[in-house]
C-alpha cells in the first residue's frame, strides 16, 4: 500500500536579546522543555523556556517561537518573581483597540506572521531586571492530518544557545495500537544518536531527546549558538478495517475513517498548466519535470487530459485517452516544449478542463481537475468573482478542483475559495529548489482513490463536522466529530454510505462498541470537536455570503472564545508587569499580509531615524524633514535654522512637562523613546545647550531594521544557490529609475515614499508615443498626449501596448513582453507600492534596480567579521534582515547588509534619476 507524509510542524525557537546578538555572560537560558503529548493524532505542545538575565542591569528579554500555521495557540503566560501574567483571548476588534491604545502611548505590539511553509512566528519580550529568572510558557494545539498512511511529527530546535538543561519529551497514546514509529530528522545524526530514546509498547510511544551541552556544539546542525536542526518522529496506528476509530467522552465522539482493503479507483484526470509569462525560469523548469514524473505514475487504466494555457488555451489532446505507453510518451514529449508567454486566462482554461471532464463520464471511475498557476488573471474574464461562479456551474458538484498557487505571488484566497467551492483543496507551491517535488508530492496525495460520494451517517449524533465527501484516497482520512445526543451511547449509531469502484458500500459494525476515554481525556474528544468545526466554519465563511456567511464568522468566533483558540477571529492579549508593553497578538489567514512591528520597551535602545521619531504629536515641516536626511549623520551638527524651527514648534506641545531630571540624567537615560527624549530636552531648554540636543539623539542610531517608520528603505538583491541574498539601503524619498527599456523606448521610474511607508509612493511608465502612467496606492492616472484620464476602480486599463489590470493588493502592468506587478502593502493605515518584475525583457539592453541580475559572491571570510568576495572586490559586511515587500505578505529574511555600491557594483547615482 502505498503510502506517504502528513506533517505537522511543532517547533522552532528563537530566543535572544532585542538589540543585539547573545553576549556569553549576559543572560542563560537554564532551562529549555518541549513536551508533545498526542492522544488521538490530538497534539498538545508546550513549549517552556527558564532565562535568567545575568546581567547588572535590567534586560529586555525577546521570547520568540515558530508554530505550525494550522495550529491554534491556547494558552500563553510569563512567571516573574512570583507573578504569573497570563495572555487572555478577545475579539479580535476588542484586542486591536487595546493595541491601537498602546501605540498611541508610544508602545507597540506583537503579533504572529507568517514566515514559512508551514510555520507563523509569535514573539513578545519582557524586560528582566538585573540576576532575575523569567519563565515563558507557550501552548497550541493541532489536530494531526494523515496524509499517505503516515503522521509525522517535526521539531525544530534553534535555542541560539547551548542549553544546561534542554529536553524534548514526546508521549504519543493511540488506544487503535501504534502500527510503527520512527525517529528522523537532521537531530537524529550519529554525532546525537545517544541522546535519542525511543520507546514503544504497543499503544504507547515514548521518545526522548536529551542532548548534552557539548553535544548541542559539535552535531551536524550545531555550532557555538547550540542546535539549529529538525527532530522528525514518523507514526502510523493500527485499523479497523471496516468502520474505523471511534471515540467517545463526556457526551462527544471523534470518529476517524480510514479503510485501506478495498481495490482503487480509475481516474479521469485533466492538467490545467499555466504557461504565461510568470512562468519564466525555474517555475517552468521544475513544472516539465514534475509532469513528466506525474505522467509516469498513471496507471493504465486512468484516463487523463492535458492543457496549457497563457491567453490561449493548447491542447495536447482535446479529449481525454488511455494512459497507455503510447499516450503517456506523447504527452511527456508535450510536457517538455511547453514554453512560457503571454497573460493568464485562468477562465477559459479551467472551463476547458471542466468541459473535458465532463465530456468523459466513466462509470465506476473518479475524475478530478487539477489547476496550476502563479498569477492571477490578467486576460479574458479577469472578475474574480465572476470566474468562480463561471468554474462552480461548470463543475456542478460532479468532482472536485484542485488548485496550486505557484510562489507568493499568486492570490492564494481566490484560488483557496474556487477549490473549497468546487469540493477541493488549494496548496501552495512554494518556489524553492524543491518545487517539483512539492508538485509531485501533491499528486500522490489525490492518486489513489478508494471512495466516492462518502457519506458519513451518526444516527443519535449532533452537531457535527463535515460529513460528506467527494472522494477518499488512499493514504489519508476522514475525521468526524460531534456530540451524542443526550449522552446516549445505547441510541448512536454510526455508519458510512460510499461508492467503491462500480458498486454502493455500506461500512457498519453491529458489535463495535463506541470506545470510552479515561477521566483525565474527558475534555480531550471536545476540544478535537471545537478545533475541527472552527476551522470548518472558518473555510465556510470564506466561502459564503450575506447572512450565512455571517452566522459562520459568528459560530466560529464564539468557539474560539470559548475554548481559548487564537484564529483570524480572535486575537490574544499578552499582559505584563505594569509599565511594560501590551502585546497583542495576531494570526493571520494564509496569503494575507502580516505587519511586522518591533517593540520599544523600557530597558532597549530604541530604534528610530531623525525625522520620523521627531513625529508623534509634532512631526516637523517637509523642508525640515528633508535637510535632517541628509544633514543629521553621527559627528554632525543639527544646522541653527532647523534648531530655532523645532523648538519653535515642539515648545508648545512640552511646556507641561516637569523637569525634574539633569542632563547627566539624559545621557545615561537609554530606555526614554526618541519622542521623549526631545520633548525633555526642549522643556529644559534653559539647563542643556543644543549639543546635548546632538549628544541625546546621535547614540542611538543602529543598522535599519524594518520598523513602523523607517528612514532607509531596504532592498534584497536575490542570489542564485547561496544561503543569504544580499540587502543595502537606500535613504530618504529618492526618485529611482527602475527599469528602462531603450529599444522598446519604455522607463519606468520610481519615487520612494516619506518616513512613514517605506516602500514607493508613485510609480511612473513612460512609452512611445508620448504615453504616460503615473501609478500610486488610490488611483492611476493615464496622459496621451493632451488627453488625462484617471482611473480609481478595478475595471482594466488599455493604453497603447499598455495594459493595467488593478486588484485589491496589486496593480498588473504589461507592456509588451516586459510585465511587472506592483505590490500594495499597507502599514498604519498608510499604502505603499513595491515592484517587482515578472516577465523580463527578452532584450539584455536593459538597466535599472528591477533588471539586477541575481547576485554571485563568496564567503572569503567568517571571524572576527564577515567578508565577501564580489568579482574581485571584498567588501566586510554585517548579518541583518530585511522585509521581502515583492511578497503580499512579506516573510523576513536574513540576508549580508553591506553598502549599496557594493552590492550594486556601480555607484548609487546611476540609478537616481532628477524626476520621474
Amino acid at each position: 500500500m502505498e503510502r506517504a507524509v502528513v506533517q505537522i510542524t511543532l517547533l522552532g525557537l528563537l530566543l535572544a536579546l532585542a538589540t543585539t546578538l547573545p553576549n556569553k555572560g549576559d543572560w542563560d537560558i537554564y532551562s529549555f522543555h518541549i513536551n508533545s503529548t498526542v492522544t488521538g493524532r490530538y497534539a498538545t505542545t508546550v513549549i517552556m523556556s527558564r532565562v535568567a538575565n545575568r546581567m547588572n542591569e535590567s534586560k529586555e528579554i525577546e521570547f520568540q517561537v515558530r508554530i505550525p500555521k494550522n495550529a491554534f495557540i491556547s494558552k500563553f503566560r510569563m512567571f516573574i518573581d512570583g507573578q504569573v501574567y497570563d495572555g487572555v483571548v478577545k475579539g479580535k476588534e476588542v484586542a486591536q483597540q487595546q493595541y491601537t491604545d498602546a501605540v498611541t502611548r508610544g508602545e507597540s505590539a506583537g503579533l504572529v506572521s507568517s514566515v514559512g511553509r508551514t510555520l507563523e512566528e509569535f514573539k513578545t519580550s519582557v524586560t528582566v531586571a538585573a540576576h532575575k529568572k523569567v519563565t515563558f510558557e507557550l501552548t497550541y494545539e493541532e489536530l494531526l492530518k494523515r496524509r499517505l498512511g503516515k503522521y509525522e511529527l517535526q521539531i525544530h530546535a534553534r535555542p541560539m544557545q547551548p542549553v544546561k538543561d534542554f529536553k524534548v519529551d514526546v508521549y504519543i497514546n493511540e488506544k487503535a495500537g501504534i502500527n510503527f514509529i520512527k525517529v528522523k530528522g537532521g537531530l537524529s545524526t550519529k554525532a546525537l544518536a545517544n541522546a535519542i530514546t525511543k520507546t514503544h509498547v504497543d499503544k504507547q510511544a515514548w521518545v526522548y531527546f536529551y542532548p548534552t551541552e557539548d553535544q548541542q556544539k559539535t552535531c551536524d546542525s550545531c555550532g557555538e549558538q547550540g542546535m539549529n536542526g529538525d527532530l522528525v518522529i514518523v507514526y502510523d496506528v493500527n485499523r479497523n478495517p471496516s468502520l474505523g476509530d471511534i471515540k467517545k467522552s463526556d457526551g462527544y465522539f471523534v470518529h476517524h475513517f480510514a479503510p485501506s482493503n478495498l481495490a482503487s479507483i480509475p481516474k479521469n484526470v485533466v492538467f490545467v498548466i499555466d504557461q504565461s509569462g510568470s512562468m519564466a525560469g525555474r517555475k517552468i523548469l521544475q513544472t516539465r519535470i514534475a509532469l513528466i514524473h506525474i505522467l509516469s505514475d498513471l496507471a493504465e487504466n486512468d484516463h487523463f487530459g492535458l492543457i496549457t494555457f497563457d491567453s490561449s488555451i493548447f491542447h495536447w489532446k482535446r479529449e481525454l485517452v488511455q494512459a497507455n505507453m503510447e499516450n503517456l510518451e506523447s504527452a511527456k514529449k508535450f510536457a517538455r516544449k511547453i514554453v512560457e508567454r503571454g497573460s493568464t486566462d485562468i477562465n477559459k482554461a479551467v472551463l476547458e478542463g471542466a468541459r473535458m471532464l465532463n465530456a468523459h463520464p466513466r462509470e465506476g471511475s473518479a475524475s478530478l481537475l487539477i489547476l496550476l498557476t502563479d498569477g492571477d488573471p490578467t486576460s479574458g474574464v479577469t472578475n474574480l468573482e465572476v470566474i468562480q461562479s463561471n468554474v462552480r456551474g461548470a463543475i456542478a458538484d460532479k468532482f472536485p478542483l484542485y488548485c496550486l498557487g505557484f510562489g507568493f505571488d499568486v492570490n492564494f484566497e481566490f484560488l483557496e475559495k474556487m477549490s473549497l467551492q468546487n469540493n477541493g483543496v488549494a496548496r501552495r507551491i512554494y518556489e524553492d529548489s524543491d518545487a517539483d517535488l512539492q508538485l509531485k508530492g501533491f499528486y500522490e496525495e489525490v492518486a489513489t482513490p478508494l471512495l466516492t460520494d462518502v457519506t458519513m451517517i451518526y444516527n443519535g449524533g449532533t452537531n457535527l463536522t463535515q460529513t460528506n465527501f467527494s472522494q477518499y484516497y488512499n493514504g489519508s482520512e476522514i475525521v468526524v466529530a460531534g456530540q451524542i445526543t443526550d449522552n446516549d451511547i445505547e441510541t448512536f449509531t454510526p455508519q458510512v454510505v460510499a461508492i467503491s469502484s462500480r458498486k454502493r458500500v455500506r461500512f457498519s459494525d453491529t458489535n463495535a462498541t463506541v470506545e470510552s476515554s479515561g477521566t483525565e481525556s474527558d475534555s480531550h474528544i471536545q476540544r478535537v470537536w471545537a478545533y475541527l468545526t472552527v476551522k470548518q466554519l472558518l473555510e465556510k465563511e470564506l466561502v459564503l455570503s450575506g447572512p450565512e456567511k455571517e452566522n459562520a464568522k459568528k459560530e466560529a468566533f464564539e468557539l474560539s472564545l470559548k475554548y481559548s483558540f487564537v484564529t483570524p477571529l480572535t486575537s490574544m492579549v499578552v499582559t505584563k508587569p505594569q509599565g511594560e508593553t501590551t502585546d497583542v497578538l495576531h494570526k493571520p489567514r494564509e496569503g494575507e499580509p502580516t505587519e511586522a512591528r518591533l517593540h520599544v520597551a523600557m530597558g532597549r535602545q530604541p530604534m528610530f531615524d531623525p525625522v520620523s521619531r521627531l513625529g508623534g504629536s509634532f512631526p516637523p515641516p517637509p523642508d525640515i524633514q528633508t535637510r535632517l536626511r541628509t544633514q543629521t549623520r553621527p559627528h554632525t551638527q543639527t544646522p541653527p535654522d532647523i534648531q530655532t524651527r523645532l523648538r519653535t514648534q515642539t515648545r508648545s506641545d512640552v511646556r507641561t512637562r516637569p523637569r525634574t531630571q539633569t542632563r547627566s540624567d539624559v545621557r545615561n537615560h537609554h530606555d526614554l523613546h526618541f519622542p521623549n527624549i526631545i520633548s525633555y530636552l526642549f522643556a529644559n531648554e534653559d539647563d542643556l545647550q543644543i549639543e546635548d540636543l546632538h549628544m541625546a539623539i546621535l547614540p542611538t542610531f543602529v543598522s535599519y531594521r524594518a520598523t513602523d517608520a523607517p528612514l532607509s528603505h531596504r532592498f534584497l538583491l536575490k542570489t542564485e544557490n547561496l544561503s543569504l541574498p544580499l540587502c543595502f539601503d537606500v535613504t530618504g524619498d529618492v526618485r529611482l529609475k527602475l527599469l528602462h527599456h531603450p529599444n522598446r523606448e519604455l522607463s519606468v521610474n520610481g519615487e520612494l515614499d516619506s518616513v512613514e511607508n517605506g516602500g514607493f509612493r508613485k510609480i511612473v511608465i513612460h512609452l512611445p508615443n508620448d504615453l504616460h502612467v503615473e501609478i500610486d496606492a488610490k488611483e492611476i492616472t493615464v496622459r496621451e498626449g493632451q488627453t488625462l484620464t484617471r482611473h480609481s476602480g478595478q475595471d482594466p486599463i488599455t493604453a497603447g501596448s499598455l495594459t493595467v489590470i488593478r486588484r485589491d493588493k496589486e496593480i498588473d502592468v504589461a507592456a509588451g513582453d516586459t510585465r511587472m506587478i506592483l505590490v500594495i502593502h499597507q502599514r498604519n493605515g498608510e499604502e505603499f507600492l513595491w515592484p517587482v518584475l515578472r516577465q523580463r525583457p527578452l532584450d539584455d539592453n536593459v538597466s535599472g534596480i528591477l533588471a539586477l541580475k541575481p547576485a554571485v559572491y563568496e564567503e572569503v571570510q567568517q571571524s572576527p567579521s564577515t567578508r565577501l568576495k564580489i568579482k574581485d572586490q571584498e567588501i566586510d559586511v554585517t548579518r541583518a534582515s530585511a522585509d521581502d515587500y515583492s511578497i503580499v505578505s512579506p516573510p523576513t529574511h536574513d540576508c549580508w547588509l553591506m553598502p549599496a555600491e557594493s552590492a550594486l557594483q556601480r555607484h548609487l547615482d546611476d540609478f537616481i534619476v532628477a524626476q520621474l
